[in-house]
């Protein structure tokens, strides 16, 4: 075989960390890595959920050898020109793991090359592409019969995040430190660990009773999840088994570690969150006063600062804190710069116009509300941007009674949230993502307030934001929506059947903590809800079949430039 280009496409942040990283790894075990024979390219296209750090993340992939970002995309396209004027080898293999599945009968035509598509739920283009790798065997009965020898089934792209199969070593590629492997980043302060010893925050430690302080110790040796360098044990502790983060004895994804975390997915924009926060957050404390083990972690989306996050949790910015008596925080930001330990430790008051170490120009929660009921929603400042690429090396959420949430700033965060029991979410593209990882999961769509539901696609939602009448709009959709019974979490409509609770109505904190507690106290039925999950997609090890299927087409016949199957 002769030299030759793979050109994967892609497009959002979800399929170039969960699709097209398996991918490239599995293309280099299966042929090799001499760059002179085989050269991996990653084109990117337009995505709406894109955090303009995709192309920038796919660089960082040691199998890829160019990258071009999706603003560059439509000329190629059209053309056939790339912004840094690539060549192009005569044999070649066009990967499509994301965008539109027309693009690789577009591009696999104007280049001559083979071309195999990842089809996730549909498989498209029959006639012009030459292979496809499906996730499930439905696809292809649905298929015409004359293409249906195209397609193969590889399984779920997303079933070895959700097993675990990355593991620590290579989540410890992001650090130095094995002992930190699955938040890696955090490896080059492994030896501040002696200060978690101290309290999770110096001087708050002191302030609790012996009890908590204990907690905390033991959090600090299960740090896998908590981003925090300061909640460590001392490098010389002794470590026994049940003292590894969310050990899993084969056959079981379960989590049997002392501490179990929860996932609070509130979402990412202001409709959401001015619920979400505060509701979250009274669940958590609910159910940390039954369960004292259980920890809770908030994914942060790449597009909201933690400052602003924060505002959310605020009594004073967020009315419903008050009006509803839910849950509210502080935001706790520790900056470490200096070797020997942290040298900052700083203290968000949320009722303060100052708050460090950012320094933006922020809106209050009301201006937001004002903003998004007109169709905006808050933009960060230049600053704001900026301390949002490096936020502090650990952030959490701190309650007045002294439980916390930690901010999860990395992106996507799929291996934190596949470690999970269980996650409390809101509808919309969380749902699909817990789903696709196998994560059990509870929705929640309170209706306290059904005017701030203004996420809908489409003309619904076009008249919730109408300035004016917006609010009257939005409480009558919800209502209209609400009233027909119908499913909204993505896995769900996926099986036609709710095999994830959707509670919706009125909620009450301590009403959906029983829920929670319900399910920590029986783990089997966590269990048959992970297996319901994996039941509606598909298998693992799909990477080395797409692999295989790649290495198959690069050894057939090139097509011609009309080529009519």
């Amino acid at each position: 075989m002769t030299n030759a280009d793979i050109l994967i496409l892609s497009n959002g942040p979800g399929e170039v960390t969960t699709w097209v990283r398996p991918v490239v790894k599995a293309l280099r075990q299966q042929l090799g890595c001499d760059r002179a024979f085989v050269r991996i390219s990653v084109i990117l296209s337009p995505c709406p959920n894109a955090t303009g750090k995709e192309a920038q993340i796919v660089q960082s992939y040691p199998e890829v050898d160019r990258v071009q970002g999706a603003e560059h995309f439509f000329p190629f396209l059209l053309w056939g020109k790339t912004a840094e004027n690539w060549d192009w080898r005569d044999r070649g293999v066009v990967v499509f793991l994301g965008g539109d599945q027309f693009f690789p009968v577009v591009i696999g035509s104007r280049l001559k090359y083979r071309t195999v598509v990842y089809a996730e739920w549909d498989a498209r283009w029959h006639r012009w592409i030459d292979r496809f790798g499906v996730m499930k065997p439905d696809i292809i009965a649905k298929a015409p019969k004359k293409y249906r020898h195209k397609l193969t089934v590889v399984g779920d792209l997303m079933a070895d995040v959700a097993r675990g199969s990355k593991g620590a070593e290579e989540l410890g590629e992001l650090g130095k430190q094995g002992e930190l492997g699955e938040l890696g980043e955090l490896g080059e302060q492994g030896e501040q660990g002696e200060q978690g010893k101290q309290g999770e925050l110096g001087e708050q430690g002191k302030q609790r009773e012996q009890g908590e302080q204990g907690e905390q110790r033991e959090l600090g040796k299960q740090r896998a999840l908590t981003q925090n360098p300061v909640l460590e044990g001392s490098e010389g502790e002794e470590k026994d088994q049940n003292q590894v983060p969310f050990e899993r004895s084969e056959g079981s994804t379960l989590n049997t570690s002392p501490i179990e975390w929860i996932g609070l997915l509130p979402g990412s924009k202001p409709a959401k969150l001015i619920q979400g926060v505060p509701l979250g957050l009274a669940i958590a404390e609910h159910i940390h006063n039954v369960r004292p083990q259980t920890r809770f972690l908030i994914p942060v989306a790449p597009t909201l600062d933690l400052p602003t996050l924060a505002r959310f949790a605020d009594p004073q910015e967020n009315p419903l804190i008050q009006k509803l008596g839910w849950g509210a925080a502080r935001l706790v930001m520790l900056d470490g710069e200096d070797e020997g330990g942290f040298s900052h430790i700083k203290v968000t008051e949320n009722d303060s116009s100052e708050t460090r170490p950012y320094t933006q120009n922020q809106v209050s929660l009301s201006e937001v509300s004002t903003l998004f009921r007109a169709g905006f929603e808050p933009k960060l400042s230049s600053i704001a941007k900026q301390n949002s690429l490096n936020p502090p090396r650990h952030s959490i959420l701190k309650m007045a009674s002294g439980v916390t949430v930690e901010l999860i700033t990395e992106f996507p965060a799929h291996e934190i949230l596949s470690q999970c029991c269980l996650c409390l979410t809101t509808v919309g593209a969380n749902t699909a993502e817990l789903g696709s990882l196998g994560v059990p999961m509870i929705v929640l769509l309170p209706t306290q307030q059904l005017d701030a539901m203004r996420a809908w696609d489409g003309l619904p939602g076009l008249l919730a934001r109408l300035p004016g009448v917006g609010t009257s709009f939005a409480k009558l959709i919800n209502w209209l929506i609400l009233r027909q019974g119908r499913l909204f979490a993505w896995p769900n409509i996926w099986a036609k059947a709710e095999i994830v609770p959707e509670v919706v109505g009125q909620l009450k904190p301590q009403d959906v903590a029983q829920l929670v507690l319900e399910y920590l106290e029986h783990p089997q039925k966590l269990e048959d809800m992970r297996s319901r999950l994996r039941s509606v997609r598909g298998e693992s090890g799909a990477a080395q079949k797409l692999a295989q299927l790649v290495q198959e087409e690069l050894t057939h016949p090139q097509p011609p430039m009309t080529n009519d199957k």
